[in-house]
């Protein structure tokens, strides 16, 4: 089983900044992709952001050129920074990991979700 443990979330004001952070444990061999997904109340979970091994990045158009994603292969841990935060920004954040355990059986996990507030 792999789990993924998110932290990083809270109330912010707009304008403002907050950094998530996901790292995924268990019985890893690789991970391939990492990335952000976000829901709001009343709407659809959304991807925000994915990031590959290679470092090659997607970002929904709602958050390019305010949102960073970065991951560290060595630790399996992926980071969101988002910057100039919006209130339309509020939502839970999903981190979300797909790969092979070392028993080469796929696996694709979900945090349990952090929230984040962005007050007008």
């Amino acid at each position: 089983q792999v789990q993924l443990v998110e932290s990083g979330g809270g109330l912010v004001q707009a304008g403002g900044s907050l950094r998530l952070s996901c790292a995924a444990s268990g019985i890893i061999r690789s991970i391939n992709p990492m990335g952000w997904y976000r829901q709001a109340p009343g709407k659809q979970r959304e991807l925000v952001a994915t990031i590959t091994s290679r470092g090659s990045t997607r970002y929904a158009d709602s958050v390019k050129g305010r949102f960073t994603i970065s991951r560290d292969n060595a630790k399996n841990t992926v980071h969101l920074q988002m910057n100039s935060l919006k209130p339309e920004d509020t939502a839970v954040y999903y981190c979300n990991a797909g790969g092979l355990t070392l028993a080469y059986t796929p696996f694709d996990s979900w945090g349990q979700g952090t929230q984040v507030t962005v007050s007008s």
